[in-house]
């Protein structure tokens, strides 16, 4: 028999060629680390700074705290404003205003069906105003979100005292103010309760049912979330470490774990930011023999907030004209234009950047991964560097290029797969070694670290330690101009020679 002769088409030849070749497939993203954020909660974490209006009966009565039998008729803001409030608001580079629609003293904002005790009752305009109203119309007008603040505690209501009638006329309420204004996007709630006042329980779960069923995009904020917490103070300072995680089940809303809540649970199960709530003056409501906070102030509660994992709630009270105060507005104006000069050019924004390891680097070339390290450098906040797996540490070296000089770092977390970072530092070149200008722990939503003013042409960053691989998301370097410092017997704000000086990360 003789041998047979085989011969293949020209398309099954090109076939087999096409399975043969080298195929590259796109590194896949690493798994998130539980717990990690809702598309709500992540919105408000990004949102950055939220203003807070607290107005109402109290603004007539030099009060923190209503007695719940005012005179409705006191009530007359002749010049109200929503719309200056706002604008002022937006205008500051806040995202959000958040209204107290009642607060303890019963009285209502807006011509609730269930009680008289509202603005019904007033001479503004006529009895037939709407605090409410205005404010939402004026949100929606400038591209504002809008939340409200109903006060759990109610000093008018005679149902007050009674779990299951007071509960009714509550949620009654709260149904009016979510089905009758727009969209909601957070609800402010509290566990406060005068110590004189007759017990009851109010129906937490219940309550938050209610919100997520009418209003689904809304966080609801209270000391054991769901969606947001309270920070643990008033002062609008987050810890220094600042998880997003705590147990929700171990805090009362009403309670006293202060401590827990300002730094949350590196093993907590629940995902529930902080919120930093603090006023622009010493009250809370407007009193006019009270001043404001100086600029310099709110700078720093930005960096203890803000740069501490957290959102800014700043109140701002209109006065009993019903606006903004001018002097409150010449602050806010200042701050909003300290912040943009802070944090109008990242100095590290063309760096040439390298990493100790990057995720699937092996699988394609590292310019074509999506985990490569100059994604630190731009605004996205989706895109982020990641190491290799297996690994809870590695560190980023950036190359400026020349000497720049800085006083402001700022890191970020690409949260939306949880937070990972447990322990950092930042390092700088003086001479012939490393020197660390900042050590820290938490990094979450956005760590801003303040240091001595600085210049150098390389920089690292460390991650130490983490819960998962790291995923850093932006790293930058900022100048804040304003502040100067001693260095080689002159007074200078930009230093002409590398310098490091001890820091204390604030």
């Amino acid at each position: 028999m003789g041998r047979a002769e085989l011969s293949f088409s020209p398309f099954l030849l090109s076939s087999v060629s096409f399975f043969f070749q080298t195929v590259t497939c796109t590194v896949t993203p690493p798994l998130p680390v539980t717990p990690f954020p809702s598309g709500r909660q992540l919105a408000f974490q990004r949102r950055e700074q939220a203003m807070f209006f607290h107005f109402g009966i109290n603004t007539f009565t030099d009060r923190e705290t209503g007695t719940g039998y005012d005179d409705p008729s006191i009530f007359n803001p002749q010049g109200l404003d929503a719309r200056q409030w706002v604008r002022e608001a937006k205008n500051a580079g806040f995202k959000i205003v958040i209204l107290t629609a009642k607060h303890a003293d019963g009285f209502c904002l807006w011509p609730t069906a269930y009680t008289d005790y509202s603005v019904k009752a007033s001479p503004w305009k006529n009895g037939t105003g709407d605090v409410v109203r205005e404010v939402a119309d004026a949100a929606k007008e400038q591209g504002l979100e809008f939340g409200l603040y109903l006060s759990p505690w109610d000093r008018h209501e005679t149902t007050y005292g009674d779990t299951m009638l007071y509960n009714e006329f509550y949620l009654a309420q709260m149904r009016e103010l979510l089905t009758m204004y727009g969209p909601i996007s957070e609800v402010f709630l509290d566990g406060n309760k005068g110590t004189e006042t007759r017990d009851m329980v109010y129906l937490f779960p219940t309550w938050f049912a209610l919100i997520h069923q009418l209003q689904p995009n809304a966080n609801i904020f209270s000391d054991a979330g769901p969606d947001v917490r309270w920070v643990g103070d008033e002062t609008g300072e987050a810890g220094v470490t600042s998880w997003s995680m705590i147990n929700s089940t171990a805090v009362t809303i009403g309670g006293a774990e202060e401590a827990y809540l300002n730094e949350g649970d590196i093993s907590g199960l629940d995902w529930v930011p902080p919120e930093c709530d603090v006023s622009i003056r010493p009250g809370w409501f407007w009193h006019k023999y009270q001043q404001p906070r100086s600029v310099e102030t709110l700078i720093d509660i930005y960096f203890k907030s803000v740069g501490r994992n957290c959102v800014m709630l700043l109140n701002t009270p209109p006065n009993s004209t019903g606006l903004l105060h001018d002097t409150d507005v010449k602050i806010l104006q200042e701050f909003k234009s300290t912040i943009e000069s802070i944090f109008s050019q990242n100095l590290a924004s063309k760096a040439r950047i390298s990493a100790s390891s990057t995720r699937g680097s092996e699988a394609t070339s590292l310019e074509n991964s999506p985990f490569r390290p100059e994604q630190v450098l731009t605004d996205d906040l989706n895109e982020y560097w990641a190491v290799e797996d297996g690994l809870s540490s590695g560190h980023l070296q950036l190359d400026l290029g020349a000497n720049v000089t800085f006083n402001v770092v700022k890191i970020q977390e690409a949260v939306n797969m949880g937070q990972r970072v447990k322990k950092y530092h930042v390092d700088v070149w003086q001479g012939a070694s490393w020197h660390t200008v900042v050590h820290g722990t938490t990094i979450g939503y956005k760590k801003l670290d303040r240091i001595t003013l600085t210049s150098t042409q390389l920089v690292r960053l460390v991650i130490d330690d983490a819960r998962a691989q790291p995923l850093i998301a932006s790293f930058g370097l900022y100048l804040d101009a304003r502040t100067k410092v001693t260095c080689g017997g002159s007074n200078s704000t930009h230093l002409s020679s590398p310098t490091v000086k001890t820091v204390s990360v604030i």
